[in-house]
């Protein structure tokens, strides 16, 4: 079967893989139908994904139909169609132990640590598939992403009136606004890009929105009253990172939702006279999984209107660089297998 294959930055090519096996015990065989590239994979694609080793299969972000069950699966039947949790937890150790596998000790997710799938065919074990027959391949391939901004607003424990500030307008971001929104709260969204900033208005009905290239922490303390009591970081920009701390509100958290390679630095006696609170998220749970599965369905979560770009498995390795540059306006690219 054809896969798509990052042998190492900048070398895409589709490759020759041998067909799945027939699933083991806990395993079922899946379709892959739609595979959604995200920051991950173009990071990657560029060498500057931290945890990620090469060759690599990308592919985390799954809209899947279920094609073969092995033995001892009970919550699954053939053509089911789903949405993957890609995060493949041990189980044992102490963060898994805890409830908190998507932190697991020895983590290993799909399309970074082990391969993943933009292919036609993959073995995946049962209890990482989600299922919904009512929404379309291309929602249940985005319902990881969502996750992702669903758990760290969790992980803040936003508050209903909470005015929350969310720096970078990607899709992450938007998944973060829109858990921000589902969870009452008041968002506020800074970019440096003002096409993005106009999507995100005329989309998800966001408000108040800022340039960041015209925007201090003292002119948006000035506009809204007072500093945010909760601010998202989702660039995974080192800049962007090291002044997030400057926008929060005395009494305040600062969430990191993106990440990236070096180190993040800070005022000391800034972050003490604030007495603020730094949180690290990754990955989601899967109650995250099923409670946004549960939303869509009932029509209150949609990220079908993120989708700009779309391309086949074979396309995919030139379409990399397009996808790259801004001049695309590519907010999320969406391959179909």
């Amino acid at each position: 079967m054809k896969t798509l294959l990052l042998d190492a930055p900048e070398m895409a090519r589709i490759a020759d893989a041998p067909e799945p096996q027939s699933p083991r015990s806990g395993e079922v065989l899946v379709q892959v139908h739609r595979a959604g590239v995200c920051g991950t994979d173009l990071h990657a694609f560029r060498g500057r994904q931290p945890f990620f080793s090469y060759p690599r299969v990308l592919g985390h972000e799954l809209g899947v139909e279920v094609v073969e069950i092995g033995p001892n699966v009970g919550n699954l039947r053939i053509g089911d169609k789903c949405a993957v949790e890609p995060y493949l937890n041990c189980g044992e150790c102490i963060a898994c132990r805890r409830g908190k596998g998507n932190c697991c000790t020895s983590m290993r997710v799909l399309g970074v640590h082990v391969d993943g799938g933009m292919c036609p065919f993959l073995l995946l074990p049962a209890a990482k598939l989600h299922v919904s027959n009512a929404l379309s391949l291309d929602q249940l391939a985005l319902i990881e992403t969502l996750g992702i901004g669903a758990h760290a607003v969790a992980r803040a424990g936003v508050e209903a009136g909470e005015t929350a500030l969310v720096i970078g307008a990607g899709p992450i971001g938007f998944a973060t606004l829109q858990s921000l929104q589902l969870a009452g709260a008041t968002p506020v969204l800074l970019d440096i890009n003002p096409a993005r900033l106009d999507f995100a208005r005329r989309t998800f009905g966001i408000q108040t929105t800022f340039d960041a290239r015209e925007t201090s922490p003292q002119t948006l303390e000035e506009s809204l009253g007072d500093l945010p009591t909760a601010v998202f970081d989702a660039t995974g920009n080192p800049a962007s990172m090291n002044g997030a701390f400057e926008y929060v509100a005395a009494g305040g958290r600062l969430i990191f939702v993106g990440l990236h390679q070096g180190e993040v630095t800070f005022s000391d006696s800034l972050f003490h006279r604030r007495e603020m609170t730094l949180l690290a998220t990754r990955n989601a749970l899967p109650a995250d999984f099923k409670r946004l599965i549960a939303l869509a369905e009932e029509g209150k979560l949609d990220s079908s209107a993120w989708i700009t770009h779309r391309a086949t498995l074979e396309e995919v390795p030139a379409q990399f660089e397009t996808w790259l540059n801004p001049d695309s306006h590519t907010l999320k690219a969406m391959i179909e297998i």
